[in-house]
């Protein structure tokens, strides 16, 4: 999420210079991620700081920040960078627990940790990195953050065992789908900005909305994360295409798809969803869900979640932060990784 990005989408509405704030803001949780991924284990600092020199768009921190920032009300921002820097530890440590659970051998195009350290250091070095993301959270001591992070925490948790679940369901519905995307994504971002809203002492009702925020523009980011998983461009992305279909784990784009195929198509895909098959195939399955409007679909169900999103921020005050946070909604549905 660079800052060139994000002042071409806002229209000219977000000044250069706060975009440039923004950009020192996760420049100070960057300082700040280094500083708590110190450790007197060496496979602990090697695995942390291996997953943080891979990069990332730091959507996490940004939003506990931005949303501080919109709420219109001064705040401690060393605290705001703390609980920033917490959040994508917490994030980090899901990262390298899911690509040993998913066996990656790269990300971003990058080795992961586990393909370079094995996994269960990787497990091990995760498992310290969220221990410490809580010690932020007890030193901060706000019961409010508290209480949000680790309901989030839970059900990120649950939402990677129900996809666990659904793995092989070929026909698994949109409704239980969409409520593993809300656990397992939507649920922590709608944290982050919830948090940024108490870091600034908001009231109920402006946290509530930032929750309301979070909310949509996760489940926005989730879906075209589905999307991408099929049409990103895999230098980008640094996975296989359609790394969904080939494991079995259904999602948006195949769940569209299957009402628009005949009998003997849906038998191929059937048989083919997480059993060994071509790039050939793969090449055939996506070509249906581009003529067919599956990625049509799922593209409106984004866009629906961004406008939820945006009508969310009309209880903020109207500041160029507010314009910042409807800009990086937009920029949730156009990225290309």
């Amino acid at each position: 999420m660079t800052a060139t990005a994000l002042f071409d989408l806002s229209n000219g509405r977000v000044r250069p210079e706060l975009l440039a704030q923004v950009a020192d803001e996760v420049a100070f949780v960057e300082t700040e991620l280094s500083k708590q991924l110190h450790s007197q284990v060496q496979m602990v600092k090697d695995v942390s700081h291996h997953t943080l020199d891979a990069g990332g768009k730091r959507l996490r921190p940004a939003f506990v920040a931005l949303s501080a920032k919109a709420t219109g009300l001064a705040y401690n921002e060393e605290r705001s960078r703390k609980i920033g820097a917490c959040m994508e530890m917490i994030h980090m440590a899901t990262l390298i627990h899911d690509d040993v659970i998913d066996n990656s051998a790269t990300r971003r195009g990058k080795e992961t940790a586990s393909a370079v350290y094995g996994n269960t250091g990787s497990i091990l070095a995760g498992d310290v990195l969220l221990a410490k993301a809580m010690r932020i959270l007890a030193e901060d001591g706000d019961l409010a953050i508290i209480k949000t992070t680790s309901e989030s925490v839970v059900e990120m948790a649950e939402g990677e065992v129900r996809e666990l679940e659904t793995r092989l369901n070929f026909d698994l519905d949109i409704e239980e789908h969409l409520e593993i995307l809300r656990l397992k994504t939507a649920s922590f971002i709608q944290c982050c900005c919830e948090a940024g809203g108490l870091v600034a002492g908001a009231s109920p009702e402006i946290c509530q909305a930032l929750r309301e925020y979070g909310h949509h523009v996760g489940m926005a980011f989730q879906i075209v994360d589905d999307l991408l998983d099929y049409r990103g461009d895999k230098a980008k992305t640094g996975k296989p295409v359609a790394t969904d279909f080939r494991e079995g784990q259904a999602t948006l784009p195949l769940i569209y798809l299957r009402e628009k195929l005949s009998e003997q198509e849906a038998s191929v895909a059937r048989q083919k969803f997480g059993a060994g098959v071509t790039d050939d195939e793969i090449r055939m399955i996506s070509g249906w869900m581009a003529t067919r409007d599956a990625y049509k679909h799922a593209e409106e169900l984004a866009i629906e979640h961004v406008e939820k999103a945006l009508a969310a921020l009309a209880l903020l005050p109207e500041t160029p932060s507010r314009d910042l946070l409807e800009t990086v909604a937009h920029y949730v549905v156009r990225r290309e990784l």
